[in-house]
């Protein structure tokens, strides 16, 4: 007796941090991954041959998500691979922070060239060739509801995701796809903690009324329901995952 077929997800900067804990969540949880990556091949290999090493199986896709061609060699590869796509975890961005007046146009357009356009761009193609019944999960954050001062390239691109969010979520009626986004709070990653204050750290991980950080299994978790079975009904949503600090 042959197998079942396990769907297919495909979860964008996949090689570290939260993204890499998608992956392997999503593996353990029956989904075939594909880990996309930007730089560094070798930590999108380490994230593959663990899910393998515990039994998944898993391939890397190399792309700048702010390319449309890249992306849709991407979707290409994956389905050439597995036959298809069922999922795609939208998590790939960059976090930079500065006041509005002293954000220079080439920081600007690589925040939105990334966090907005790369975005964009895996919806579109997932919005197109998605299976039916898949689920479109992308990625803001939650402080597009604090409002901090510095913050505001960035927050501009993740509203903006927001926004997207519901709309294509409307325009796939009949196909039976979900379209959510989780808003994550403050979460313990390298690229998070680095270059930050021990007393900072503390200040953000006491802001919540659960008073951590989150980790990013915590993330992955939320993901992992909006991705399985028990996330079927929600649609159109932003899931800030934040231990209530907003």
């Amino acid at each position: 007796m042959s197998s079942p077929i396990s769907p297919v997800a495909l979860v964008t900067g996949a090689s570290r941090g939260i993204g890499a804990a998608i992956a392997r969540r999503l593996a353990r949880d029956g989904f075939t991954v594909v880990i996309n990556y930007s730089g560094d091949a070798r930590a999108a290999a380490a994230v593959a041959t663990d899910i393998e090493a515990a039994g998944g199986r898993a391939l890397t896709a190399q792309a700048d998500v702010a390319d449309p061609a890249a992306v849709r060699r991407m979707f290409d590869a994956a389905e050439a691979a597995f036959g298809g796509v069922d999922v795609l975890v939208n998590n790939a961005g960059v976090l930079q922070q500065a006041p509005l007046v002293d954000v220079d146009d080439e920081q600007f357009d690589r925040i939105i060239a990334i966090n907005l356009k790369g975005s964009f761009n895996a919806m579109r193609e997932a919005g197109r060739r998605l299976r039916e019944g898949g689920r479109i999960i992308n990625f803001s954050s939650s402080l597009v509801g604090t409002l901090l001062p510095t913050y505001g390239a960035y927050v501009a691109s993740k509203a903006a995701v927001e926004g997207m969010t519901p709309i294509l979520a409307k325009e796939l009626r009949g196909r039976r796809i979900t379209v959510n986004a989780v808003a994550p709070g403050p979460t313990a990653t390298e690229l998070f903690l680095k270059g930050k204050p021990d007393a900072l750290v503390e200040q953000l991980a006491k802001a919540a009324p659960l008073e951590r950080l989150g980790t990013p299994e915590d993330i992955a978790s939320v993901v992992a329901f909006l991705a399985g079975p028990d996330g079927g009904w929600v649609n159109g949503q932003v899931l800030r995952a934040n231990g209530g600090m907003v």
